[in-house]
């Protein structure tokens, strides 16, 4: 381009603008370069445009020193604007298209003025058409362009919401891929299994999963071999701490065309709440049982036992110089009354029902029955009983309530050999620490705590089973009213004992009645 400037018959003015387009064009060319690759920025439009008007000027200026003629560097002008183009917004490139076409005119028209036809104008028709076409295809691709980079803003938000859902959801997630590597695990299941992340990720996995959950292991193993789904399975994991807890799992495998065994991702939860709400309504189904029974039972003994006593007391004041006659008359009537104060209990446990709600002061409710327990003949010199908490207030059965209350404070006094101390405690402490609470909202809760001799493990298992008593003489009956009274108001009740260290029982309830149950 210089020489062509130099040889062509041109003024000195015009050369050295030729030489001085060059020149900027040159300047401006590796200034760019150095912006978008040394720098790493994205160009701006008045960057672009600079730039298009600069690459515009180098082509005028290698179309007007061309002395042939016939090498058509006209056509860099299409090539110039419609790389631009698609670049750039639709009124810049028109902007820049404008510009192309008035410096080729003026070129022509000023540079060569004898040369100026029908041809010129046919050359910018063409390059008109071309704009337009390359334009619209431009126009079309910056729209495809932001909508892709939409699409990928979008799948990345998901992607992290997934990403973020996976990591804190309760469920313990994990993935391992055809090779037994470890592709993901979450937050739940680094603390079911005690598998930090860290140390495992990316690391072979399946013979630590057999030894911690050999039954994840076997439906992880048999998804990768043959591609099998488990829908829904128990088993056991062993936490980091050798604690085994019981698990429900299910898994699902991708297949992909480059693997030759699938990934598989398995979802497992600890179940140990839900096997515990199980056991409590299979336990409540079994007390009702046993309740519908001993209501049989006491109906039919009751009315032969009165008959039998009085028969006996007559016989007695018959024999009044029998002394034997009257020892064992004597006999049959204390043991007839302790059959009648049976049969009472019997009745009692059988007609346990949540009628008549309100709202009570479940801690009133709490003070009172300790207050008639510090005063009962089984309760010791030497044992404290001592109420704390706020007045909370429950819709509930005051009846219930105060049974509930005394059959636990009575049932701890009476384990106490006569001196220690026992704490009953109410509050509402929401459901962070507590057992999933199986659809009670706010619950209010009951805690009895001794320091007793705590319950023996083959006696815990059968607590709440009517007749069952680990004391001397007693009935079985206390624990197994509490149970179906907690059951009449949709509450649960747990208990943790440690021997010799003592025993706590947990109350659950509902502070309102569901409002289902009162329509």
């Amino acid at each position: 381009l210089v020489q062509a400037a130099l040889v062509r018959d041109e003024t000195p003015e015009l050369a050295f603008i030729g030489m001085l387009v060059v020149l900027t064009s040159v300047l401006a060319t590796g200034y760019g370069l150095f912006v978008v690759y040394g720098r790493k920025m994205r160009p701006g439009l008045a960057f672009l445009q600079s730039q298009a008007a600069m690459d515009l000027l180098l082509v005028t200026a290698l179309v007007h020193f061309d002395t042939s003629k016939q090498t058509g560097w006209a056509a860099l002008y299409v090539l110039v604007i419609m790389a631009y183009a698609l670049l750039m917004p639709l009124r810049a490139s028109v902007i820049t298209a404008l510009f192309g076409a008035t410096i080729f005119l003026a070129d022509a028209y000023f540079g060569a003025p004898a040369e100026v036809g029908a041809w010129l104008w046919g050359q910018v028709g063409a390059f008109a058409i071309v704009f337009l076409v390359i334009a619209g295809l431009g126009q079309r691709l910056q729209v495809a362009s932001v909508e892709h980079s939409v699409l990928a803003t979008e799948l990345q938000r998901v992607r992290l919401e997934a990403d973020e859902i996976l990591r804190n959801i309760r469920s313990g997630v994990v993935t391992v891929d055809g090779t037994g590597g470890l592709a993901f695990i979450n937050v739940a299941a680094e603390h079911l299994l005690g598998l930090p992340s860290g140390e495992y990720l990316g690391r072979p996995v399946l013979a630590e999963l057999e030894r911690r959950s050999p039954e994840l292991w076997a439906a992880v193993s048999a998804g990768i071999r043959s591609g099998r789904r488990v829908s829904r399975a128990e088993g056991t994991a062993t936490r980091a701490d050798g604690r085994q807890v019981p698990i429900g799992l299910s898994t699902t495998t991708l297949e992909r065309d480059s693997d030759v065994f699938p990934s598989v991702t398995a979802i497992f939860t600890d179940i140990s709440d839900m096997q515990r709400t199980q056991a409590l309504h299979l336990r409540a189904e079994r007390l009702e049982a046993v309740a519908a029974l001993s209501a049989s039972l006491a109906h039919e003994i009751r009315n032969p036992l009165a008959s039998i006593r009085s028969s006996v007391e007559q016989l007695a004041r018959s024999a009044a110089g029998d002394q034997d006659t009257r020892v064992l008359a004597s006999l049959v009537v204390r043991e007839s009354e302790r059959l009648s104060r049976l049969l009472g209990e019997f009745l009692d446990f059988s007609r346990v029902r949540a009628s008549h709600f309100h709202p009570v002061d479940l801690t009133a409710a709490v003070r009172e029955a300790a207050r008639l327990i510090r005063e009962h003949p089984d309760t010791g010199p030497g044992v404290e009983i001592v109420v704390q908490g706020e007045p909370v207030e429950v819709q509930a059965d005051e009846d219930l309530l105060h049974r509930i209350a005394s059959n636990l404070l009575l049932n701890a006094a009476q384990a106490m050999n006569g001196a220690g101390r026992i704490e009953a405690i109410v509050d509402q402490p929401g459901s962070a620490g507590l057992p999933r609470p199986g659809g009670i909202e706010n619950p209010v809760r009951l805690r009895v705590r001794d320091n007793g001799p705590g319950i023996e493990p083959e006696l815990a298992a059968r607590l709440f089973q009517p007749f069952v008593s680990g004391r001397p003489g007693g009935s079985g009956l206390g624990l197994a009213i509490v149970q179906r009274a907690v059951e009449a108001h949709r509450g649960q009740v747990f208990f943790d004992s440690t021997p010799p260290e003592g025993t706590t029982f947990t109350i659950l309830l509902h502070a309102k009645w569901p409002m289902e149950d009162e329509a």
